[in-house]
């Protein structure tokens, strides 16, 4: 069977400057895909603790994450190329050192290419809603997916996660809250928005819209 996905691959066009950079910098910057496990040490001159960010759009918020914090680690993935390339643009634009791109299904990279215990830190911002009740399987946070970003990350690494929908912000906090991997760095199910957490262009939208934003902030406990 073939399995449930949590996006669209909807590729839209490429500017110049994206194509220019997807040409000459993802071999510097970007991970190729594979299937064998990243050596994850050698990604970086250092072992600096390391954060994913699982989609991370126009690559605005994490270069700016990425700037601000020199002495963590950051890899990214998104699917759509347009935002590859910005990013990439944005790494170059900002002589970025600790960033590094990937261009893959996130679910299939963490299951088959991340090690266990490798990672400090996850985020995931903004994801789609699929807010109609016949597409709620395809949200991405579910019981089990939540169980593998845990088997990934290091003894009290974090998990955080945002939304704009609240429907989908209570369904997250539902699966967390159940979660036996998790406790919440609140005590509660939302957290304050932490300052290192850039607004985004999908939280911009969504604010113009009128919805709320919800963050939440969960510490593996085991």
């Amino acid at each position: 069977m073939r399995p449930v996905r949590s996006f669209v691959l909807r590729q839209g066009r490429l500017t110049k400057g994206q194509e220019d950079a997807l040409e000459r910098l993802w071999p510097q910057f970007g991970i190729e895909r594979g299937d064998s496990l990243l050596a994850i040490d050698s990604l970086f001159a250092n072992n600096n603790p390391i954060t994913l960010e699982i989609g991370f759009g126009d690559g605005v918020s994490l270069a700016t994450m990425a700037a601000n914090a020199p002495e963590q680690n950051f890899i990214g993935i998104e699917v759509h190329r347009p935002g590859v390339g910005r990013l990439l643009h944005l790494i170059e634009e900002n002589n970025l050192t600790n960033l590094r791109v990937m261009d893959d299904d996130a679910v299939q990279i963490i299951k088959h290419r991340i090690p266990d215990g490798s990672l400090d830190r996850v985020q995931l911002f903004f994801p789609d809603p699929w807010h109609k009740k016949r597409h709620n399987k395809r949200r991405i946070v579910q019981d089990d997916f939540v169980a593998l970003i845990a088997s990934k990350l290091t003894a009290k690494g974090v998990f955080h996660l945002a939304t704009d929908w609240e429907e989908y912000a209570e369904h997250m906090a539902e699966v967390m809250e159940a979660s036996v991997d998790f406790k919440s760095q609140a005590n509660q199910p939302y957290s304050e928005k932490p300052a290192s957490r850039p607004t985004t262009k999908f939280e911009t939208r969504g604010l113009k819209l009128g919805h709320g934003v919800w963050d939440l902030l969960y510490e593996k406990v085991s």
